[in-house]
């Protein structure tokens, strides 16, 4: 097994991040909701796509950059918020931070992680950031999260909107496996309560921008524009919370055609590969999100695994624009993409074939 300085694929990325955890921490990585089958989904939405590369184009030079909420970043990406990210590694979401700063993506930070804001944006302060909140308390109790992050340069604001009830994830009650965060959940019932008024009285209340994180519909997502929020991720939670709901790329296109030029659109569920993200910015997302990715690397090496992976995503992702034949994002659009029928089972494994391959 290659040490994290040797390694050269996200092939054996994943197999050192695997090495490193417990059966409990790699399930959870992997897993998903009851049968999984919403997991399953985020990869076939993306595997059932074939790409169709143009050529005779001068591609010497590619640049996969682009701009979020006036920053520009390095690649269409953003780390994705994880619940107790220390159990991949205990640097958490400062190492986490550290990473996304010192590669140049955003970092969107759950509100269920250690160390707390505070310290995440003093350990990469000159970072990008988005502060995630699972909403547990009242409008003055938002309030005070929002006068937090805004007094630590967080740049936008995300609540997440797909989890008024908490999922059954069967692997980790087989394996007696618990998150920190979730033995003592307090307002649950404040959480479940969240609605639009909700959203209404932030909007009237705050400047700083607002995503809602988990929209899976196109009548959410006018809703949510209607309300004036400024991004939208398209979301089942990789997989996590309701079962049996469609892929996220597969909604992705009539979300972005619905309501694309009112605010941004990101997605994210099951993007594992430069070709996945290629997929996502030529059916309309702005930016796509990196969960599982995300603790793959802090597995693998903590915040130089996390560069390592970026890095990796880097040339895969520079590759597949150039052979597409094109040199920037905004080149990309639907013609690059049609549906064809996937070649494996999809899963969490069917983006790393080589894997079963014994390498």
């Amino acid at each position: 097994m290659a040490a994290l300085d040797e390694v050269t694929t996200l092939h054996e990325l994943v197999l050192l991040a695997k090495r490193r955890l417990a059966k409990g921490a790699w399930d959870y990585l992997q897993g998903g909701t009851e049968t999984e089958t919403a997991v399953a989904r985020n990869r076939l939405s993306i595997e059932r796509l074939a790409l169709r590369p143009r050529v005779c184009v001068d591609v010497r030079r590619v640049d996969p950059s682009t701009e979020l909420f006036g920053r520009r970043i390095r690649l269409p990406v953003f780390l994705a918020p994880i619940g107790s990210i220390e159990t991949f590694h205990p640097t958490g979401g400062a190492g986490a931070a550290e990473a996304a700063a010192r590669f140049g993506v955003p970092l969107m930070l759950s509100s269920v992680c250690a160390p707390g804001l505070e310290a995440v944006a003093e350990a990469a302060p000159e970072g990008f950031r988005i502060f995630q909140l699972y909403v547990r308390g009242d409008d003055e109790w938002i309030a005070e999260v929002v006068a937090r992050a805004e007094a630590k340069g967080y740049r936008a604001f995300a609540i997440t909107v797909d989890t008024a009830w908490y999922s059954r994830r069967e692997r980790d009650l087989l394996n007696r496996f618990e998150k920190p965060w979730r033995q003592n959940v307090g307002g649950i019932e404040i959480q479940r309560a969240f609605d639009w008024k909700a959203v209404a009285r932030f909007k009237a209340r705050h400047r700083i921008p607002l995503i809602l994180k988990g929209i899976m519909t196109v009548e959410d997502a006018r809703i949510a524009v209607d309300h004036g929020v400024e991004g939208i991720v398209v979301s089942n939670h990789g997989g996590r919370q309701l079962d049996h709901v469609q892929g996220t790329l597969d909604v992705l296109p009539e979300i972005v055609e619905a309501v694309g030029e009112r605010c941004l659109v990101a997605i994210d569920g099951g993007f594992c590969r430069g070709t996945d993200i290629v997929k996502a910015i030529a059916l309309g997302a702005k930016a796509v999100g990196l969960g599982r990715m995300l603790a793959v690397g802090m597995a693998a090496g903590g915040p130089e695994g996390v560069v390592k992976m970026l890095e990796l995503l880097e040339d895969e992702i520079r590759i597949a624009m150039g052979l597409l034949g094109v040199t920037r994002l905004a080149e990309l659009g639907p013609a690059h993409v049609t549906r064809a029928e996937p070649v494996r089972p999809p899963g969490f494994w069917s983006a790393f074939p080589l894997v079963a391959e014994g390498y």
